[in-house]
């Protein structure tokens, strides 16, 4: 990847009026600001405990760094090696995939997500992320998308997959088996993530 999808100060701006329509939303939908404890902490690291997705970063922090690396790849594909946008200004490519990333977040907070969270995976006791939360689960997508746009692809598949073996030797669970078990849950897979 030779050519790299950087954003111009217009999609940057867009980026940040997304996030603040993303906080507006949240907060319609009676998501809390910060979390029910009345803090806010740099890292929580505790994910069966009521303060899991409540605070700026957690265990699910780099699942959504290695979102912004996928989204690099598949904007790159598109708009490099395809050219399927034609002449369309690549900067946007930021924006969509904020907005992708938001559209996640906001969904995730739905009473279906949350249910479904409490239903099939480790995440008994979720409660859905607060505002703070959500808005960093974007940060996060997007510095893995800038990061992505400034360094080798060898570089970025390999902070992927050491991300995925790192929090899943951590905490039995990340972006690999947290996606399987939404869509086709394993019995064998919660119950091995139950044993950590």
């Amino acid at each position: 990847m030779t050519r790299r999808l950087l954003p111009h100060r217009a999609a940057i701006l867009a980026t940040v009026l997304l996030l603040l329509a993303v906080a507006a939303i949240l907060l319609a939908m009676d998501r809390p600001p910060i979390c029910a404890c009345g803090t806010v902490k740099l890292w929580h690291g505790v994910v069966q405990s009521s303060e899991n997705s409540q605070h700026l970063t957690d265990w699910y922090s780099p699942s959504h760094f290695i979102h912004g690396l996928i989204f690099y790849f598949f904007a790159w594909l598109l708009w490099i090696k395809w050219g399927i946008f034609g002449g369309k200004p690549q900067r946007w490519a930021l924006p969509i995939a904020a907005v992708i990333e938001s559209a996640w977040e906001i969904f995730e907070n739905t009473p279906f997500i949350i249910d479904r969270y409490r239903e099939v995976t480790i995440s008994w006791g979720y409660v859905g992320d607060s505002t703070i939360n959500s808005l960093a689960d974007i940060g996060w997508m997007i510095a893995g998308f800038l990061f992505a746009a400034r360094v080798p692809w060898q570089i970025s598949l390999a902070i992927a997959v050491f991300f995925e073996l790192f929090t899943a030797w951590m905490i039995r669970d990340n972006l690999t088996l947290n996606v399987v078990m939404l869509v086709w849950p394993l019995e064998a897979v919660k119950q091995w993530q139950g044993m950590g």
